[in-house]
């Protein structure tokens, strides 16, 4: 009886080693086989620089803003309780998806209520290929706080410019 047990228990321990062994070695296989998201994530990393995806309110000069499509990346009930004037509403969920009725020859900012959202969007976007595309930075609530479409040039006064 006590032999038979003593089988058991090795058996059952060969089994969980192998096991384990297998799952090492199939995780580490897959580790450092390629992956297309991966690559594109760490391409898009190494080149960036902090800046490349970001504006400023301060940054645009009132006159810009109608050069550049503004998008108003927060739901449906924020953007019809307030929004940048001329900003067009289209989800933060649904911009890779509509991607196609964004220009690629000219600015496309988009912005949420801090940033934050809106960010992962332009992330999105940048690692599909469009590099026009930014975040205004603070979001809504930082361009109303910085003056609106007055935020450089009372940017530029406060400057001494």
């Amino acid at each position: 009886m006590k032999m038979t047990l003593a089988r058991s228990f090795l058996t059952t321990g060969l089994f969980i080693l192998l096991l384990l062994t297998a799952l090492m070695t199939s995780r580490t296989a897959m580790s450092t086989e390629s992956d297309p998201v991966a690559d594109a994530i760490e391409e898009y990393l190494a080149f960036t620089t902090y800046s490349s995806s970001l504006l400023w309110p301060e940054q645009i000069p009132k006159q810009e803003w109608q050069n550049i499509l503004v998008i108003d990346a927060r739901d449906a009930t924020q953007y019809a309780q307030d929004h940048i004037p001329g900003a067009v509403n289209i989800e933060w969920r649904e911009i890779v998806a509509r991607r196609a009725e964004l220009p690629a020859d000219r600015t496309v900012l988009i912005y949420c209520n801090s940033g934050s959202l809106s960010a992962q969007s332009v992330f999105a976007l940048r690692l599909l290929g469009m590099e026009n595309v930014k975040v205004l930075q603070d979001g809504f609530e930082g361009w109303k706080a910085k003056g609106g479409f007055d935020a450089h040039q009372q940017a530029t006064e406060a400057a001494g410019h």
